[in-house]
């Protein structure tokens, strides 16, 4: 979701979902019906010229790629988005119809038991603030609470912090910090 270029890294902040939004009552099954408060309904979604879809069935990577580069993400290589959503464990994106091209699109990988991670949550800039980054988020977040996963974390752009907070993800959760791996040139290793 964040590029490494040069020499320079910088730490993305990593969030978490608060647990007072993840841990159902004791004996309690996740459904649906508990955890379905969508901003914006599949069938209000319709209305308005859009699909939801959550395969890779369909999903043209050359367009996809184009919403990656579109929102600052590098140009990727198609082979290379194939084979991390093949190994992606939750997708969703949604299709304008007129266009039939994807303009929302975000994705967790995991072990679908305990843990997830979101990535590359974007939306065209044509089709930003009309709630569609919400619905994906929503939808994604839905899913894998109700496979039981709890620990949902995601990395994000310091831009777009306030993004997620509505939808429960918080910042450093009692103090946990986030690492990432960073191979310095010239290091010995």
């Amino acid at each position: 979701m964040f590029p490494l270029r040069a020499l320079t890294f910088t730490p993305l902040p990593s969030l978490h979902l608060k647990p007072s939004h993840l841990l159902p009552p004791q004996n309690a099954v996740i459904s649906s019906a508990v955890t379905n408060k969508l901003s914006i309904s599949d069938a209000d979604l319709e209305s308005r010229g859009f699909n939801l879809h959550r395969t890779i069935a369909d999903l043209n990577l050359d367009h996809l790629n184009t919403v990656f580069v579109a929102v600052g993400f590098p140009k990727r290589d198609p082979q290379k988005i194939r084979l991390a959503l093949e190994n992606t464990n939750s997708l969703l994106w949604v299709e304008y119809k007129k266009t039939q091209k994807p303009v929302a699109f975000a994705r967790a990988t995991g072990d679908g038991v305990f843990n997830a991670i979101i990535w590359d949550v974007v939306v065209d800039p044509s089709f930003q603030g009309i709630g569609l980054g919400k619905a994906v988020m929503e939808r994604l977040i839905e899913e894998l609470l109700e496979k039981g996963i709890i620990n949902i974390a995601l990395y994000s752009e310091p831009r777009v912090l306030g993004f997620y907070r509505p939808l429960g993800f918080v910042a450093d959760p009692d103090g946990i910090k986030g690492m990432v791996y960073s191979r310095k040139k010239n290091s010995k290793i």
